[in-house]
């Protein structure tokens, strides 16, 4: 607020104000962990807000929810490397014991618990699928 940063200031105000909303909606506290599920979510919703607009040739919005984008991000845990995506995705597979593509809902359900805020899920995702199918 002081320094008149308002761009900055309208994305922090939009995180609190869906932090608040989960709370009363849930009627809880908020956990860390749902604190990082509500950033998560939030983020992906600027992923997809920025694949839409650069279809339309819409650079001003796509800049603002590039701004948005990373002010979010900030607020997340450090962000897994991908030499450490790939340990969890063995590491999970062998835990699991999965042997193809129908048991990539286990694999899934063990890392979105340990990766949840650290990495980025459909990156994960595919991972998984290139895992479990070769």
């Amino acid at each position: 607020m002081r320094a008149r940063d308002a761009a900055r200031l309208s994305a922090i105000r939009l995180l609190l104000a869906a932090l608040k909303q989960r709370e009363v909606d849930e009627r809880i506290e908020l956990s860390d962990a749902d604190v990082v599920s509500v950033i998560d979510k939030m983020i992906k919703q600027r992923r997809e807000s920025i694949a839409q607009f650069e279809k339309a040739a819409r650079k001003d919005l796509v800049e603002a929810e590039k701004f948005e984008l990373e002010v979010l991000s900030a607020y997340l845990p450090q962000q897994m490397s991908e030499a450490e995506i790939g340990q969890a995705v063995t590491a999970a597979v062998a835990q699991s014991g999965a042997s193809g593509m129908k048991d990539m809902g286990k694999v899934m359900a063990v890392l979105k618990s340990r990766l949840a805020g650290r990495a980025d899920m459909s990156q994960v995702s595919n991972l998984v699928k290139s895992r479990l199918s070769g």
